[in-house]
């Protein structure tokens, strides 16, 4: 099975950026999964909304505080094995951006230093520990799993959690983005209009 494996990577396609962001546009989300174009499905309201409202604290924050970049969903990042994935939020700091003037057009050498990911009913345990993994290898310093259907939090510092947030917890985006806080109770809400 390790040979298998070894020849389906050895015959995987190296797709450029060029070839990747050359994609159509018909609202589809991709990643390169081993040279193999992976097609990300829909994510469902309540995972969009939770999304919106984290990645619009956290880009508030880091521009008022002159951290860094937020990005969305739309953003891929190339991994250190050749994969390119794309978090549901993620942010990278100042000091990994320094020299630069404009934001690359392209992808991102390496993941960023914060890593949000929420999980979709589509998703595998598997597939989540492998993008956990890949994330820390190529350079995330944090990491945060958020599960809207059991309403808790994982917080990742290398591929095993640390910590599980639920209830009346806080998020923290401790040294990576210092200062930045969002209360569990916030991102699990309940409809009250």
């Amino acid at each position: 099975m390790m040979i298998a494996t070894e020849k389906a990577k050895a015959k995987a396609k190296i797709w450029t950026d060029e070839e990747f962001m050359a994609l159509p546009d018909r609202g589809d989300r991709y990643e390169i999964i081993d040279g193999e174009l992976v097609t990300l499905g829909n994510s469902g309201m309540e995972h969009g909304n939770i999304g919106i409202f984290l990645g619009g604290l956290i880009e508030i924050f880091v521009r008022q505080h002159r951290l860094g970049v937020t990005c969305d969903s739309s953003t891929a990042f190339k991994m250190k094995g050749g994969n390119k994935r794309s978090p549901d939020i993620s942010f990278v700091s100042k000091e990994r951006l320094t020299g630069l003037k404009r934001l690359p057009q392209g992808f991102f050498d390496g993941a960023p230093d914060l890593v949000v990911e929420i999980i979709s009913p589509g998703n595998t345990f598997e597939e989540i520990h492998t993008k956990i993994e890949e994330y820390f290898a190529s350079g995330t310093r944090l990491l945060w799993i958020i599960h809207p259907d059991e309403q808790y939090v994982l917080v990742y510092h290398s591929p095993q959690p640390d910590r599980l947030l639920r209830g009346d917890d806080i998020l923290d985006g401790e040294d990576v983005i210092p200062d930045f806080k969002v209360a569990l109770s916030d991102l699990f809400r309940t409809l009250d209009f």
